[in-house]
């Protein structure tokens, strides 16, 4: 049996999906609210749905069943203000069960974030010395709550800590995929591009505040949430591996090469309307960013990533532009 965390939401919802088509028991633990969520699960064959605060007890009753937790639940906003929560959420959830998966001898995989990473300025580097992580600086208490996780597990290997047989991150870059229209403001740039362009509008784009960089040009690892599932499944397959790994494609593309693929997948005539970046966010702002695939690769992952203009097709054409936009 599977537990997957977070699986109602875009990324665990996805690998929930992957896991029932080998046939594995999987169950999900989280909170549906009042929000479409539930959409993401409604296809799905699954053991049982349980919220986060009956978790351990229901672990308890398990244990014995359990091969793996992929622990992908999180408070994932970068504008949530309520850090206790986050700590709650984000930390304290995730250490326990670090705790909880050593003393059951059960493996985890859980995702990190490439928000951890900050503003860029130390590179996208994903060495897991303790040495290494210090250097970094998050800009929000997101990014901070997944580094925090990243570095006291790696303190806890300097140190000879007890921990799962295999422990796997995931510093996931930016996602873009199905089962992702829950999170608002928090959905890809490729969602909110493809809703203006089948309403007959032009894309809206945050207008550079950076000199080295012109109107569109901001660049993201964009990955294509099928990867980010390949990877988590390869780990599963290979519990030999452990370790802290970026998760993107290695290549930085601009927002404006991502919404001309979105209007030429509706075979549309590309325009775009420009918008000051908030200024709540705008010194915060990332320009670049690129995460470095040599580590995951020399563990022995070879599958390619897919080039955004087909992720981007797949996308709008399986997806978006159906009667049915879930997977």
């Amino acid at each position: 049996m599977i537990l997957i965390t977070g699986g109602a939401g875009f990324i665990g919802s996805n690998i929930v999906a992957a896991f029932e088509a080998r046939g594995e028991k999987v169950l999900v633990c989280d909170r549906l609210e009042s929000d479409e969520r539930w959409r993401n699960l409604a296809k799905r064959d699954l053991v049982d749905l349980i919220a986060p605060e009956d978790l351990f007890d229901a672990l308890g009753a398990i244990a014995e069943e359990l091969t793996a937790v992929i622990h992908m639940g999180a408070i994932s906003a970068t504008t949530e203000t309520d850090v206790d929560k986050i700590v709650e959420n984000n930390i304290r959830l995730t250490l326990d069960l670090v705790a909880w998966c050593t003393a059951h001898d059960v493996r985890l995989i859980y995702a990190s974030s490439a928000a951890t990473y900050g503003d860029g300025a130390m590179g996208f580097d994903d060495n897991e010395s303790v040495e290494a992580l210090s250097r970094l600086q998050p800009l929000n208490a997101y990014g901070w709550s997944k580094h925090f996780v990243d570095r006291r597990i790696a303190r806890m290997k300097l140190d000879g800590d007890a921990l799962p047989a295999q422990i796997a991150g995931l510093k996931f870059f930016n996602v873009y995929g199905p089962n992702e229209a829950h999170k608002g403001s928090m959905r890809s740039v490729v969602h909110a591009v493809y809703e203006r362009a089948a309403a007959g509008q032009p894309a809206r784009l945050f207008r550079s505040h950076n000199p080295e960089y012109a109107d569109g040009g901001q660049l993201r690892d964009f990955v294509w949430v099928g990867d980010c599932v390949d990877m988590v499944m390869w780990l599963y397959d290979h519990a030999e591996v452990s370790g802290l790994f970026n998760c993107g494609t290695g290549q930085a593309r601009s927002f404006l090469d991502l919404a001309k693929a979105v209007y030429a997948a509706l075979d549309l005539e590309f325009k775009v309307e420009w918008v000051d970046t908030p200024e709540a966010i705008r010194e915060k702002y990332q320009y670049f960013t690129e995460a470095q695939m040599g580590k995951i690769r020399g563990a022995g992952f070879i599958a390619e990533p897919t080039p955004l203009e087909d992720g981007v097709r797949r996308y709008v054409t399986q997806f978006l532009a159906t009667s049915d936009a879930y997977r």
